[in-house]
């Protein structure tokens, strides 16, 4: 059972997102949070493994609080929303903490598919947030932010290289060690250090920082 907190400053959306929720033999809401100040309290008291993320709410904002949330200890998932389309925030809730960020269009059933698949270990992106990304990252694959992103991966050994990369194709851990010949489970080892060694929080973060890098292009000639 995936205990998910729910936190948003509009009572019918959080009304809204419980009903869909609760309609998951595999979710449970075991929470609810009027606003990003109320999060960290929230999340202490109930333990959720899941925290489902407004962005734009009236005392602190969806960002801070996800980055409040991830730096506790024994943290649990965050997934981003909004109402607005995507843009900027979504790069600020990534680089906080968040594994997914989701519009408040999406369907109830993409709902419930991307919270079984961030606690499966997987990211979930809105096509329209995907696609934002893609264009955000791919418009600075020249100066600074490139250099910066390429001197970051630079401390990589060429199979931790290899894993980052496989990671930014969108592959899994038992596909990239498929790739390399080594076993899923040595795939995460290696992940595990790569994160560390770069300081980010999760596969997300490393596809946007190797794409931002260039690397990956460079790859393919």
């Amino acid at each position: 059972m995936i205990r998910v907190l729910l936190v948003d400053d509009d009572p019918l959306v959080r009304r809204s997102l419980r009903q869909i929720l609760d309609s998951d033999p595999g979710i449970e809401v075991v929470a609810e949070a009027d606003d990003g100040d109320a999060v960290v309290e929230a999340v202490q008291a109930h333990h959720p493994d899941l925290v489902l993320m407004d962005l734009r709410m009236r005392r602190v904002h969806g960002v801070e609080a996800t980055a409040a949330v991830r730096a506790l200890p024994g943290a649990p998932e965050v997934v981003a929303m909004t109402s607005f389309g995507a843009d900027e925030q979504v790069l600020r809730a990534l680089d906080a903490g968040a594994r997914g960020f989701l519009l408040k269009d999406t369907s109830p059933s993409a709902i419930k598919l991307a919270v079984h698949d961030v606690m499966a270990g997987d990211a979930s992106l809105s096509p329209a947030v995907a696609r934002y990304l893609v264009d955000h990252v791919t418009s600075d694959r020249h100066g600074p932010v490139r250099d910066g992103a390429a001197g970051r991966l630079a401390v990589l050994t060429d199979r931790e290289r290899q894993i980052a990369l496989g990671v930014h194709a969108g592959l899994t851990n038992d596909e990239i060690g498929r790739q390399l010949f080594v076993s899923g489970a040595t795939v995460k080892t290696h992940l595990s250090n790569v994160l560390t060694k770069l300081d980010l929080d999760g596969r997300v973060q490393l596809a946007i920082l190797v794409e931002r890098s260039g690397t990956a292009a460079g790859t393919t000639g």
